[in-house]
């Protein structure tokens, strides 16, 4: 079993220059890689606004697409859809074309993110769906997932720029003082924006995370 994602740009028709968008996008999917490399095959563009990508385990996703969340730019955000099961390839005259029942689900799960937005939970961003064959215990970790998600997505939205780029710094090790110098404030003041952003609790739970699949 591996964990398949696809992600898509929120509002994509609105931006202003979405080449300049894809660009930024790209970035920072290289700058997460390289500050914490969890991909099996990082995300890459397919189609229109959407990039795919595949990770090991369900504890790499949820990190290392939290880091994506926190390292875009302001008015640059995804959404993403999640689905745990199998992958394979299809041959084709165009090459090998990826299917299996873990893209289904991460399909399914991008379409109840975006419902879940139109409705109750304009904040939610992440999704996870089992694909075929999952056994109770991944659906019991899948649902104990998703009700994660749908917090720490309330968190992050809630965010300034400024409070997610000092949440990211700390998450990759970067000490309070170095992260007071970057932003040119005091660090008194970094410590006061990590702690009313409830940047504690996310750094706490990649901890988890890590810790569960290390």
């Amino acid at each position: 079993m591996v964990i398949a994602v696809i992600a898509d740009i929120v509002g994509s028709r609105r931006l202003h220059d979405r080449a300049a968008a894809q660009k930024a996008l790209d970035e920072t999917i290289v700058r997460v890689e390289r500050d914490l490399p969890l991909a099996s095959q990082p995300l890459t563009p397919t189609v229109g606004d959407e990039q795919q990508g595949v990770y090991a385990a369900l504890g790499d996703a949820l990190t290392s697409l939290l880091m994506l969340q926190l390292a875009l730019p302001d008015g640059l955000e995804l959404r993403f859809g999640i689905g745990a099961g199998e992958i394979r390839a299809i041959d084709s005259a165009h090459g090998e074309l990826p299917d299996g029942p873990a893209w289904w689900a991460a399909r399914e799960a991008i379409e109840i993110v975006k419902a879940r937005e139109g409705r109750a939970v304009p904040s939610a961003r992440t999704w996870i769906v089992g694909g075929q064959g999952q056994d109770e215990v991944m659906r019991s970790t899948i649902a104990a997932s998703n009700a994660y998600a749908l917090v720490r997505d309330e968190l992050v939205a809630a965010m300034s720029g400024r409070e997610r780029r000092l949440t990211y710094g700390r998450l990759v090790g970067i000490s309070q003082v170095d992260l007071a110098e970057q932003e040119g404030i005091s660090q008194p003041s970094v410590s006061k924006s990590l702690r009313s952003a409830g940047a504690a609790a996310l750094i706490e739970g990649v901890a988890q995370l890590r810790g569960a699949t290390s």
